[in-house]
């Protein structure tokens, strides 16, 4: 089963090309979900602005050296969700998005360059069923014990609000997969194996398409944010309060 491709499998009564144009407009509904999410909110014009502002109070000159080197950092903070100072919710978040790139990484590939099961490399398809896997452990792990309005606001374990909407189509979307995955995997394209198959189309088409209303547009926001916090300490133009200020009020 691990090594299997479900899709090639599954291209006997779907055609690939239609799972094919399915990604596309999955990709398309990403790219317009997360533009719109931008215009509602005003988050480009905000960031065009506090660009403006921090360039107009900058106290020392950046090179393009030294932009390099806060990219690298913002990359190398995202790469570990260095954000999280509590070791459960950084673990809980580096599951799901590496697990997360993985699913939709070897999605990609199996629906595009490896149409016939048995072209697939059996990496391919074990990289799915782990990535999704990861997900769900991941996933599972902070809904149920880490959200925040779960811990800190005593609402109940199964109160689900919209910031809730992400995490809810990636589990529907990684859940059903691997069940799909594991019924065909037992009776090919059976109606059991097609009725998850609807379920999992399901979920994932929700989770694509709810962008502009649920948090998954944060996932391109955040690195841009990071990265002008730091250009901002840098050059001196930040208006947040240091460390060392911090500690200074304080005593």
């Amino acid at each position: 089963m691990l090594t299997t491709n479900p899709f090639a499998v599954l291209s006997e009564v779907v055609p690939a090309s239609l799972l094919q144009i399915y990604v596309a407009l999955m990709i398309l509904a990403v790219a317009v979900g997360t533009l719109l999410d931008a215009f509602h909110k005003g988050s480009a014009k905000y960031f065009a602005q506090r660009r403006a502002k921090a360039a107009a109070m900058a106290r020392r000159p950046l090179s393009g050296g030294d932009k390099l080197s806060l990219a690298a950092c913002t990359i190398g903070e995202a790469a570990v969700s260095g954000e999280f100072c509590k070791w459960p919710r950084r673990v809980s978040h580096l599951l799901m998005m590496y697990g997360f790139i993985a699913y939709v990484v070897t999605t990609f590939l199996m629906v595009f360059c490896y149409t016939v099961a048995a072209q697939t490399p059996p990496i391919v398809p074990a990289l799915w069923t782990l990535g999704a896997l990861m997900v769900l452990v991941g996933g599972l792990w902070f809904f149920f014990f880490l959200r925040v309005n779960v811990a800190y606001d005593g609402d109940p374990p199964l109160h689900v609000g919209r910031a809730d909407l992400f995490i809810l189509g990636l589990l529907t979307s990684t859940g059903f997969g691997l069940l799909w995955k594991i019924a065909q995997a037992g009776g090919g394209n059976s109606s059991v194996s097609l009725t998850l198959f609807a379920i999992y189309i399901a979920g994932t088409t929700f989770l694509f398409l709810a962008v502009p209303w649920s948090k998954f547009a944060h996932m391109f926001y955040k690195p841009v944010v990071a990265f002008q916090r730091r250009v901002e300490e840098a050059n001196g133009s930040t208006d947040l309060p240091t460390p060392e200020a911090g500690r200074l009020s304080r005593s």
